[in-house]
């Protein structure tokens, strides 16, 4: 029997670090309990629901929309094409493959939009935690290589401290350059 993929992504609203998201094909036989909307899990579950996931799913991939591409792109275009990256990276044929939200990426099976998808359908809520435990693992390390934006504890989310960071030190390479807070600043030291 052909197999379900669930979708979803982290990172839209980021100012800074590449959106990134997961397909996830679970196994019917290898029951996940505890899997909800990563945002509604603490840190420690969503951990824990990770290894668990990349354990026992028959299949997982994880894509990716750099910062370059979101600022050529536009979020919406380059969230779609880190999703039909991960679903493509599953190296498998699907009977069907469900993602959260409004819209979905080119893919050469049936897609089917699940609006709150992460919170009703197992394998979208899979694809959401690993996506997001990536992204936040991949912030934390981003952190160490340009200091003074506090990227390790809000994640490249547009906070008060990430944009005093920005008034303070202008962008960084990974910043994303179309989103407003991050092109103020760049408008704002140009000579």
């Amino acid at each position: 029997m052909e197999s379900c993929a669930g979708v979803d992504e982290a990172g839209c609203g980021c100012l800074a670090g590449a959106v990134i998201a997961a397909a996830v094909v679970l196994d019917p036989k290898r029951p996940i309990a505890g899997l909800a909307d990563s945002k509604k899990l603490t840190v420690r579950q969503r951990e824990d629901l990770d290894y668990e996931i990349r354990r026992k799913a028959l299949a997982w991939s994880i894509g990716r929309a750099e910062p370059s591409e979101i600022d050529r792109l536009n979020i919406l275009q380059a969230s779609l094409l880190a999703m039909q990256r991960a679903v493509l990276g599953l190296g498998q044929t699907l009977e069907l493959v469900r993602v959260d939200g409004r819209h979905v990426p080119e893919l050469p099976w049936p897609v089917e939009a699940c609006v709150g998808g992460d919170g009703r359908i197992g394998e979208i809520s899979a694809a959401s935690i690993v996506a997001k435990v990536a992204r936040d693992r991949e912030m934390g390390l981003l952190d160490s290589f340009i200091p003074g934006y506090g990227i390790a504890a809000h994640k490249g989310y547009p906070t008060p401290i990430h944009r005093q960071g920005l008034s303070r030190q202008g962008a960084s390479r990974w910043h994303r350059r179309s989103y407003k807070p991050v092109a103020e600043v760049l408008a704002s030291n140009r000579p």
